[in-house]
């Protein structure tokens, strides 16, 4: 007997949410499907260990660095200044022009490769321990912390409705975040203008309007960031999250969860047989998800969000302890390591790897170029323009006479001479004043006046040499210029 036919009756699913509702789609049963994931907000809990003292001392020492370096004098002026008005940049004794823009190349293409070289050797060290993102992100919740309490009580108090409670703290949080961001700012401008004379103006209420705008900027910038985006800064804004595992290899430190070890996970107590539970180490307690800064969980594997801090790490051995397990549930290891068994010393030996003994030769040679070429370099700067004004034209005696322009910018902390003179041409000479005198750490324009005997040179353009020679600091350069001939 063959089957009664059946008969296909087709389903028009219900319609998608209007576009821009951001409310996601009905599927065929009715039933709400969002589009997009919500945004939980993340509690870090507080940590202590070696990775979270390494991290406080990393912040200490920057803050010390960022805030400390526009107060201190160097003789008569601020140590650190980039005087973008007088286009002249002090960095202790050096006193750098815009035709210095070498080494600020070379600091980049050092500041680069040092980057490479430690995400290579140990993952995200930048951003775990120096990263101003991470650096004003643990200043806020250290003052979160002391304000509002620690985790769970910030957690129950933003889950109540609100209070007189709830006001002054949150309103005492902010102003504190306000002050420190506010001084952030003043800081960042402290050096490009002299930060003893931002700060007159400040008590004055006179600042300029761009200096005003580039602190309250900066303020703002520094107290969006770290007061309210924060892990959205190193998920979604930062690039270095995307491009990370183009420097990371097998053998490349990072942050690890010994799944072998600490699987099957679940509560027990401490004197539990592992062995009859049949459990591994991890006690499925969660606290390395509640203490990480991005709210990932470390179980999972590497991810893009790690920023390698080792508040995992530092949380785990803390309950290792408690359990009397060995530590390194969860530690700084490799993957092959990991994979392999490797003692620490195996390791620490294959971190040394050729891909690193490159970066450290290239950085070395780099570094040790930079460091020769600032203590070979000539303290003074000249540039040689020839007034289009003034073409050549014959003086007394039949002279041929050309007339340049000299800028000479002294780079010492005294005044200086300096004695010009000229070569290239038989009989040419310099008929103005050989000698000029300029300012400490300053520049000056000299009108020269070079001529030629009669017959001294066929018409046309000849290459000549301006020498220029420092009487006082020593030193000796030489530039290039023409002289020209007009046709008689």
């Amino acid at each position: 007997m063959m089957p009664p036919e059946r008969k296909v009756i087709p389903i028009r699913p219900e319609p998608m949410a209007a576009a821009g509702t951001g409310e996601g789609a009905r599927g065929v049963d009715g039933e709400m499907i969002s589009l997009y994931a919500s945004h939980e907000k993340i509690y870090p809990r507080s940590v202590s260990g070696l990775f979270s003292r390494w991290r406080w001392a990393m912040v200490v020492l920057t803050q010390l660095v960022f805030y400390g370096l526009p107060w201190l004098e160097w003789g008569q002026r601020q140590a650190v200044l980039f005087d973008l008005g007088a286009r002249r940049f002090y960095i202790f004794s050096l006193v750098l022009y815009p035709q210095d823009f070498i080494y600020l190349t070379g600091l980049l293409v050092i500041s680069a490769l040092s980057l490479f070289l430690f995400t290579a050797v140990a993952g995200r060290l930048w951003c775990g321990y120096a990263c101003p993102q991470t650096v004003y992100t643990e200043i806020f919740l250290w003052i979160e912390k002391r304000v509002e309490g620690d985790r769970s009580a910030r957690m129950r108090r933003d889950a109540k409705p609100w209070s007189a409670d709830w006001l002054w703290r949150k309103g005492a949080k902010h102003g504190l975040w306000l002050a420190v961001a506010l001084w952030t700012g003043f800081t960042f401008v402290g050096y490009f203008t002299p930060v003893r004379e931002l700060a007159r103006e400040s008590l004055q209420l006179s600042l300029s309007a761009w200096e005003l705008f580039w602190t309250l900027f900066y303020g703002f910038a520094t107290y969006g960031n770290a007061g309210f985006m924060r892990e959205q800064v190193c998920k979604h804004m930062c690039p270095y999250a995307r491009f990370q595992s183009a420097m990371f290899d097998r053998d490349t430190l990072i942050v690890t969860y010994d799944q072998a070890r600490g699987e099957p996970r679940g509560a027990r107590s401490r004197k539990a047989d592992l062995a009859v539970l049949n459990l591994g180490s991890c006690v499925d307690c969660s606290l390395c998800v509640q203490v990480c800064p991005t709210g990932i969980d470390i179980r999972r594997g590497l991810q893009y969000e790690c920023i390698g801090c080792g508040a995992c790490a530092d949380v785990c051995d803390t309950v290792m302890d408690k359990m009397g397990y060995a530590r390194g549930l969860v530690k700084y290891t490799t993957e092959n390591a990991m994979s392999r068994g490797w003692t620490r010393a195996q390791t620490l030996r294959h971190v040394l790897r050729p891909r690193i003994l490159v970066y450290t030769s290239v950085l070395g040679a780099i570094v040790v170029a930079m460091l020769v070429s600032l203590s070979l370099r000539t303290p003074f700067k000249v540039d040689v323009v020839r007034d289009r004004g003034i073409t050549a034209r014959i003086v007394g005696a039949g002279r041929i006479e050309n007339v340049y322009r000299l800028q000479l910018m002294n780079a010492t902390e005294s005044a200086q001479q300096y004695k010009l003179s000229v070569t290239g041409l038989p009989g040419l000479a310099i008929s103005s004043e050989p000698l000029v005198a300029v300012d400490a750490t300053q520049s000056r324009w000299v009108a020269v006046r070079v001529q030629l005997p009669p017959e001294g040179a066929a018409p046309g353009s000849h290459p000549i040499r301006f020498e220029i020679d420092s009487l006082d600091a020593g030193g000796h350069l030489s530039e290039r210029s023409v002289f020209l001939v007009p046709q008689p």
